[in-house]
């Protein structure tokens, strides 16, 4: 779920660095996915936006990839049922992603 090589990459593998911005994503996320499941149609494509660029710096690619069809999703004109599937999918992606990060800050 996390790619670990990309991680180590961006952050010129330094290990302290990479538990921060782990941590870091893990808060994050706990705070934009209430956004975006509640939040206005504009501030849920912007926060999912912001999730999936936090995604692709730490690899969790499967998470920026949900995040980027919640955006399309929320930004237009999506029957709601279709926007619930794919927040629903994010949330799911979103929830495996913490459980790795918390595997890697245990390590």
């Amino acid at each position: 779920m996390i790619d670990t090589q990309h991680l180590f990459r961006m952050t010129l593998g330094e290990l302290s660095l990479q538990r921060e911005v782990l941590a870091l994503f893990d808060r994050q996320a706990d705070m934009l996915l209430p956004r975006i499941r509640r939040g206005a149609p504009a501030v849920a494509a912007a926060s999912a936006h912001t999730l999936k660029g936090s995604a692709v710096g730490i690899g969790a690619f499967k998470v920026a990839h949900a995040a980027e069809a919640v955006e399309h999703a929320r930004g237009g004109a999506v029957p709601d049922a279709a926007v619930a599937a794919a927040v629903d999918r994010l949330a799911a992606v979103l929830e495996e992603a913490k459980a790795e990060i918390a595997r890697l800050l245990r390590a």
